[in-house]
């Protein structure tokens, strides 16, 4: 199984605007010509604005299928060129419910996994404007997802995200789903706790659903 990488991106810290005010973003990203490197924390050259929520090993890269925003463009009316998002890599060719966590990818010089989806904060509306994108995004099953660095190396647009090793049986959709819409599928949440290369953060916010069953509405993880 093999996507392509359509284009990558990074950026700088700075900030949006939302609901009068400004605020610590780093969702705005610019395409990279050429190669850069990977490291266990990212790209070179791309920085987050909250260290609470993004960043870290487990979220070193975060991915965006093409074909959803092709498909939000539509829906919405509106234009999403590749990086959107604020998705270092721009997918083609796989989506959330054929990427499963734990996959192990090569990508360019590098080998990397999948650790989490992405969970679309505020900042994603803040962006352009559009209140109820993150629950397009998360409701919708097309979030994204993040990847952890195995093995360092450089990557450019074009390059191949070749599947290498599959080790679960839940896809990045799965596990969107349980978290943003059925919250109560109690059998399909201990499958999910029980890959061990789920991220921590996103174990840690599964088991507090699993003890509140009945918490109110609302994203328990954001990016």
């Amino acid at each position: 199984m093999t996507g392509r990488v359509l284009s990558l991106q990074v950026g700088a810290a700075a900030t949006v605007p939302w609901r009068g005010r400004r605020v610590p973003s780093a969702i705005v990203k610019k395409p990279v010509a050429g190669r850069i490197g990977l490291s266990a924390t990212g790209f070179a050259g791309d920085e987050q604005a909250d260290l609470t929520v993004h960043g870290g090993p487990d979220k070193a890269v975060c991915c965006f299928a093409r074909e959803h925003q092709l498909a939000l463009g539509e829906e919405l009316q509106h234009r999403f060129d590749p990086g959107a998002f604020g998705e270092n890599l721009t997918i083609e060719g796989l989506a959330d419910a054929a990427v499963h966590i734990g996959d192990t990818y090569t990508l360019g010089g590098a080998v990397v996994q999948v650790s989490q989806p992405r969970g679309p904060c505020f900042k994603v509306a803040a962006r352009w404007g559009m209140r109820t994108l993150p629950r397009l995004l998360s409701h919708g099953l097309r979030s994204g997802w993040y990847l952890r660095v195995l093995d360092e190396g450089d990557v450019g647009a074009g390059d191949a995200l070749e599947l290498v090793e599959r080790v679960s049986a839940v896809s990045v959709a799965e596990v969107t789903r349980v978290t943003y819409r059925d919250r109560a599928h109690a059998a399909a949440l201990e499958a999910i706790l029980a890959v061990p290369e789920l991220a921590a953060q996103w174990r840690d916010a599964l088991l507090v659903l699993r003890e509140r069953q009945r918490l109110p509405l609302g994203d328990p993880v954001q990016d």
